[in-house]
Formats: structure tokens, C-alpha cells, sequence
């Protein structure tokens, strides 16, 4: 799928995805081994995208499990289809066929609808299996699974086992509202994620945006840093970070102003309690002056380099 190490970093930094090498070495190795990669951290640090660059950068597609509260086993792996299954046996009926023969047939594949781990597994070719926020999920269902990450194959009593025809790039996201159990991470090789240093920041937007001085990116790095030391309850994610940059040249800005606060917050912050805390007298201008600050430390290092 990918020649070397230095081949995944390439191809995935053309999705528009930066990652540090140490963490390109470590997720090369888990698609090398198919070993589940577990990413754990704080909301909005790009864990998903992760997921989503490496599909685009394999030339493969992304099977999607958005886990939430009260998740079952149906909507993980999947469910005969009741609906299809009572016209079948209306159809049976007409055709005289024998209680035994329609029974024999109800249970079988053709009436099961599989979700997203089972479509994983039943893909000729590899695809990325994304199982994102496992964290919200009971921990029944993150037991369950274990038989899928460890032996791949599903255990469905219908029907009997279903091994994989390929195995899947897995990778299982977690913002730690609750942690998960030491079988699931054993199976798995785990990554922390924190947001972006300042001056990768300012590499993102720069691929984002590639028509913006290297001061813009610079400043918009910045004052992400900013925000995220501010103690919010809910700091900007890195794809915010990039909306704001984008609102800022749409309007033709191309450097940030204490005037444009309030037009800023519906894009940087997501709690009321947030948005008093910036609208503070000194709150947003404070901000900007640390955001300049930091912008300043990026230049010096890049500098430093050069």
C-alpha cells in the first residue's frame, strides 16, 4: 500500500494531512502489521481527518462508525432486514414452499444488512475502518469488538462466523469521556494527539490557503495557540482555526483586528460561557497580543533553521 515510511508521509501531506515523523513511522507500521491504531486526545485535535487523509492517501474509502450512548450491536455490525423478510415469506406462501425451506432461507445472508464494521470486512480490498469516539459507547460494545480486532472474524449466531475477505485500516478515536479497557488497548498501537504546535499550525493553513502571506499563516497560528492557553471550556479545533482563516480572506483581511471580535466568536467560540469570557474588556485584545507573540516565536524558529 505504501513503499516506506518516507512514501506514507509524502502521499498523505498531499492530502493536506501534516503529521511529525515519529507518528508517520507509527502509523505506517500499523498498516504494515494491520494493527489497530488507537488515537486518543481532546476534541478537535484531527483525529478523524487522520482517518480520512490516510483513506484518500491509500486510494481507498472510509467505512464510518459514529459511536454514541445507547449504541447497539445492530447498528455496529448489522441486522436481518424484517421488512424484506415478511415479503419473502408472503412470496414463499404463494409458491407453496415448506415452513422449514422459508425458515432456512430467512436466516440467511441475502436478509442480513450489514453497517459498518461488517462492510469493512466484507470489502474485497482494504478500506479505512474509522470507529470514532469509542469512548461513548457502553463497554459491552467495545468488548465485542475485540473478537473483530484481534481474530478478524464476527461471530453473528444466524449465521455462524464471517471472516474478513480483507482487514480493514483501523483506527479508533477516543476524546476520553470515559477510558476504555485495557483488552481494547493491548490489540491496538496507541498514539496521543494534542493540538498542533503553533508552527505546524501555520503549515496547515499555509496548504489551505496557499495564497496568503506566510505572516497570515503565522498570525492565525498564533492566535490559535492563544485561544487554546485561555482556559475555554471548548478551544477551537484545528478545522475552526482554518474557517476563521478562511472568513478572514473571503472578507479581503489579511491580519486580524480587535474590531472584528464579534463577527470572530460564532467561529471560535461554541459556549455561551466562551463567548462572555471573550467579550471581557480586555478579554479579545489580550488575546491578539499573545497571538502576535507566538506568531513572532514561529518566525525565530523557522528562522533559526534557515
Amino acid at each position: 500500500m505504501f513503499e516506506s515510511v518516507e512514501d506514507f508521509a509524502i502521499k498523505l501531506a498531499e492530502t493536506g494531512y501534516f503529521i511529525d515523523p515519529l507518528m508517520a513511522k507509527v502509523v505506517f507500521l500499523a498498516v504494515e502489521l494491520q494493527k489497530p491504531i488507537l488515537l486518543e486526545g481532546p476534541a478537535g485535535t484531527g483525529k478523524t481527518q487522520l482517518a480520512v487523509s490516510l483513506a484518500r492517501a491509500a486510494k481507498t474509502h472510509v467505512e464510518r462508525l459514529q459511536c454514541y450512548p445507547g449504541i447497539t450491536d445492530k447498528q455496529v455490525i448489522g441486522e436481518f432486514d424484517h421488512g424484506l423478510q415478511r415479503l419473502y415469506m408472503e412470496f414463499c406462501r404463494d409458491k407453496g414452499m415448506s415452513w422449514e425451506e422459508i425458515v432456512a432461507n430467512l436466516t440467511g445472508r441475502d436478509f442480513y444488512r450489514p453497517r459498518a464494521v461488517m462492510r469493512a470486512f466484507e470489502m474485497p480490498s482494504p478500506c479505512v475502518l474509522l470507529v470514532d469516539e469509542l469512548d461513548k459507547v457502553p463497554e459491552e460494545i467495545e468488548a465485542m469488538l475485540l473478537e473483530a480486532f484481534s481474530a478478524w472474524q464476527l461471530s453473528i449466531p444466524e449465521f455462524g462466523t464471517v471472516e474478513a475477505k480483507s482487514i480493514p485500516i483501523v483506527i479508533l478515536t477516543s476524546n476520553e469521556e470515559r477510558r476504555l479497557g485495557d483488552p481494547i488497548r493491548r490489540r491496538c498501537l496507541y498514539i496521543r494527539v494534542e493540538h498542533p504546535t503553533p508552527e505546524r499550525e501555520a503549515e496547515i493553513i499555509s496548504n489551505r490557503i496557499p495564497d496568503a502571506t506566510p505572516e497570515f499563516h503565522r498570525e492565525i497560528a498564533g492566535l490559535a495557540r492563544a485561544f487554546r492557553n485561555y482556559s475555554l471550556e471548548k478551544p477551537p479545533s484545528v478545522s475552526e482555526i482554518i474557517d476563521t482563516a478562511l472568513a478572514l480572506r473571503r472578507l479581503g483581511a489579511s491580519s486580524i483586528r480587535a474590531e472584528d471580535r464579534d463577527w470572530l466568536l460564532p467561529f471560535l467560540a461554541k459556549t455561551e460561557k466562551d463567548r462572555r469570557h471573550l467579550l471581557l474588556r480586555e478579554g479579545f485584545t489580550s488575546l491578539l497580543a499573545d497571538g502576535a507573540k507566538y506568531a513572532r516565536e514561529i518566525e525565530a524558529i523557522r528562522g533559526a533553521r534557515v
